[in-house]
């Protein structure tokens, strides 16, 4: 892998990671087009994840530093905040351990991700038409995210396996659908995409080391983790803003057009 090509790549995770437009998708019918579809190359798409980690991190690192204090102190926002985010990423985890290989197998694939690009995108035009429909704001502040709320959230994740789908996408509507408003939504998103896809990271690394090591290389590594974390932090400050002005429909019709250009290239 050159490091043009690690650096393209960091590029689009860093976008479409935090955008319910699917980054795993994205990645896929990148590496197709540039003809890197080997078992490392695969690896890197997922570890390159890292860098998205590292934004959100670094810009709720005040939220985590007082919620880590909180939780010692015994603080009863605190330790809802992090009981949410333990029960909310339990359902994904169990599921991709016991399904990945047959996910991976079956669905890293333009056409399967075309097929998620749709669903997903219809899925968020109804939700976000109905909300409007009924003039529903949602409840504002990670403080909402009860025990029952973050375990739909979660169920709601497990979609996030099928690529294409988008981690984003399906905990954003599952929030909304649990009464959240979309900003508030997006931001536990954004909190649970660290233990997610850091547990994903981890377990991939140690999987697909020897595919790293030999067929993409350190530097590449470095290149795509960086762009990656840069682009990242940037989408993070501007996307919970431009949500309370537009909400996700604009992503759906993005989706669905994404989707038709993926089958017609494919056919």
């Amino acid at each position: 892998m050159s490091l043009l090509v690690a650096a393209l790549l960091g590029l689009v995770e860093g976008l479409t990671e935090f955008l319910p437009v699917s980054s795993t998708g994205h990645l896929i019918l990148v590496s197709q087009w540039l003809g890197s579809v080997d078992e490392g190359a695969k690896s890197f798409d997922i570890v390159i994840q890292l860098g998205a980690i590292l934004a959100v991190v670094v810009h709720y690192r005040r939220l985590f530093a007082a919620r880590l204090a909180g939780l010692f102190a015994r603080d009863p926002d605190a330790l809802r905040l992090w009981g949410a985010l333990v029960v909310a990423f339990v359902p994904a985890a169990v599921t991709g351990l016991l399904l990945g290989k047959t996910i991976k197998r079956l669905l890293f694939g333009p056409m399967p991700v075309a097929a998620a690009l749709l669903v997903g995108g219809i899925v968020m035009i109804v939700v976000e038409r109905m909300r409007k429909a009924r003039n529903v704001e949602g409840l504002s502040g990670t403080e909402h995210v009860t025990l029952k709320r973050a375990l739909l959230i979660g169920c709601g994740q497990c979609f996030a396996l099928w690529p294409g789908m988008s981690r984003s996408m399906s905990t954003i509507v599952a929030g909304q659908l649990t009464g959240l408003s979309t900003a508030t939504a997006a931001e536990f998103s954004f909190l649970l995409s660290v233990p997610t896809l850091g547990a994903a990271t981890l377990y991939e690394v140690y999987k697909g080391r020897h595919g790293l090591v030999h067929g993409v290389g350190g530097a590449q590594l470095l290149v795509g983790l960086l762009v990656s974390f840069l682009v990242a932090w940037l989408v993070i400050a501007g996307f919970v803003r431009y949500l309370g002005r537009r909400g996700l429909e604009p992503f759906g019709y993005y989706r669905i057009a994404l989707a038709v250009v993926v089958v017609a290239l494919s056919l």
